[in-house]
């Protein structure tokens, strides 16, 4: 991998994170992020949406008259966020009734929006690819880790509703087994908005400590 490709993956996960760092997409980030398999899924779904869109956008650009730019690029990233809306309905059914509304919200994610105007419109697509994969992972493991630490601190649970990543008709795939319960009720404050931005504070000031600890 190249030196423009290592500095896409840096930017993506931690130097220009779109959720530490740029604070963008907080809205599905802090509403989804009560379960673990909640903010996983509708991060999976962000990851996929944004690597599609930044690809598609990045082949036609040529293309691309400045009078028709933007919304043209929102109606790619509206097909795309269909297609996965409609993917959710088929096959995760029960999880697309819990997040369903965050997942149409992504067309007006700014994250996907502002990486296809800034980036995607206006370089190569392997470029583009990866730009779109990285921030598409920033925000993934911004919200994996945030959900876990919320179900883990408010529930006292790990992976409550993983029996909805499976069909009905497969053996085992039941909360009992896939649900790790700790020794504790939780704390009621860390599932409810306040807690939300609380631990995401958190989340902000131990990234900004490794960083100043990074420069000494």
């Amino acid at each position: 991998m190249s030196g423009q490709y290592l500095t896409l993956a840096r930017d993506g996960l931690w130097n220009k994170n779109p959720a530490l760092v740029q604070m963008l997409g907080l809205c599905p980030l802090l509403a989804v992020s009560t379960t673990f398999v909640n903010g996983t899924i509708l991060g999976l779904v962000t990851l996929a949406v944004l690597t599609a869109s930044n690809l598609l956008i990045s082949t036609i650009r040529g293309s691309l008259d400045d009078r028709i730019r933007l919304p043209l690029q929102i109606m790619v990233i509206a097909t795309f966020v269909t297609c996965a809306d409609l993917a959710l309905q088929t096959w995760l059914f029960e999880i697309h009734q819990r997040i369903g509304l965050f997942v149409a919200l992504i067309v007006t994610n700014c994250t996907v929006l502002a990486r296809a105007e800034s980036f995607a419109s206006r370089n190569p697509i392997r470029a583009s690819l990866v730009d779109g994969f990285m921030m598409g992972a920033g925000f993934l493991l911004v919200i994996m880790l945030l959900s876990g630490i919320r179900e883990i601190l408010g529930q006292g649970t790990l992976f409550q509703g993983a029996r909805s990543l499976f069909t009905q008709g497969t053996s085992g795939a039941t909360d009992h087994n896939w649900t790790i319960n700790f020794e504790f009720d939780g704390l009621l404050l860390v599932i409810l908005p306040p807690g939300a931005f609380l631990t995401f504070g958190c989340l902000l000031a131990a990234k900004n400590w490794l960083d100043q600890y990074e420069q000494r």
